[in-house]
């Protein structure tokens, strides 16, 4: 089982690590072609590096990392990390991020798909009521900042993990409504910020450089949020945490379509780079923990 178990968690990170590093490749080159400073794209590609070591550690911890105290430490950080935004200088009366010295951290998209991987493999009843209520604190949190894009993704999630380990029809109906009015909300709000092109404008900056390279940034796109959900599909007990967390990564691609919002992994930003890593390298260490 231990080989099976290692396998299974060398082929996601393999096969995000892949898919990863092509969207912020190419990202990378259509910013070098637009005229972007490197000091801005090269962030990208280091965010990449580091996130990879991080996740391979992550993954080899396996169970060691994986357990009920683990979840509910992820949980909180999570809410704790949007918490602390509020206290973190607003740029326009919005509040996403966090200042680390010279790093500018939009959090959201760090904690998110780490969030959603526990919420999606928690087992315990007490951990998915835990995970569960903070996911809610941290959508009332996102719909403050405002962020209709995070919002949306965490109600997403929400909606799916709801719909399989809400523990009760009550409890389910109660989630996925909440969930709706809380994406709604933060549509509704108003959102002040002007894109940045290389930011949330990459796509149609990669258009420009050529149609075949912005057909291509799309299917990065697609393919690096298809990965976790792909790959974790045949395993009965792990396929809800990789269709969650390929949920979170997907609604990152598509929401920057109606409004000015980070582009993940194509466009310059370390922030989605290290939170999308974070939450693979989560679900491999779960992969090899329910083998074992």
């Amino acid at each position: 089982m231990a080989k099976t178990a290692t396998g299974k968690s060398a082929r996601l990170m393999a096969g995000f690590g892949l898919a990863s590093l092509a969207a912020v490749g190419l990202g990378a080159a259509v910013c070098a072609l637009s005229g972007v400073s490197a000091a801005s794209w090269g962030r990208n590609l280091a965010a990449w590096l580091v996130g990879a070591v991080i996740a391979a550690a992550l993954a080899a911890a396996g169970r060691r990392i994986v357990s009920p105290g683990a979840a509910l430490a992820v949980a909180g950080l999570a809410v704790a990390g949007l918490a602390a935004s509020f206290f973190n200088p607003a740029q326009e009366r919005v509040h996403r991020w966090i200042d680390a010295g010279p790093l500018h951290v939009n959090i959201a998209m760090v904690v998110l798909p780490s969030l959603s991987v526990v919420l999606a493999a928690a087992e315990d009843r007490w951990v998915v009521w835990a995970t569960q209520a903070a996911a809610v604190v941290a959508l009332i949190l996102l719909v403050a900042q405002p962020d209709a894009s995070q919002t949306t993704t965490l109600a997403a999630v929400l909606i799916l993990v709801a719909a399989f380990r809400a523990p009760g029809r009550g409890v389910k109906a109660a989630l996925i409504l909440f969930a709706g009015l809380a994406a709604a909300a933060a549509w509704m709000r108003p959102d002040p910020l002007q894109p940045v092109a290389e930011v949330e404008e990459i796509v149609g900056l990669a258009f420009q450089v050529s149609p075949l390279i912005g057909s291509l940034a799309l299917i990065l796109l697609a393919a690096f949020a298809a990965v976790p959900a792909t790959l974790t599909r045949p395993d009965a007990r792990l396929k809800l945490a990789g269709a969650a967390l390929s949920l979170c990564l997907a609604a990152w691609a598509v929401t920057p379509l109606f409004g000015a919002f980070p582009v993940p992994l194509v466009g310059v930003g370390m922030s989605p780079i290290l939170g999308a890593w974070l939450g693979v390298g989560l679900l491999a260490a779960t992969a090899r923990a329910r083998t074992y």
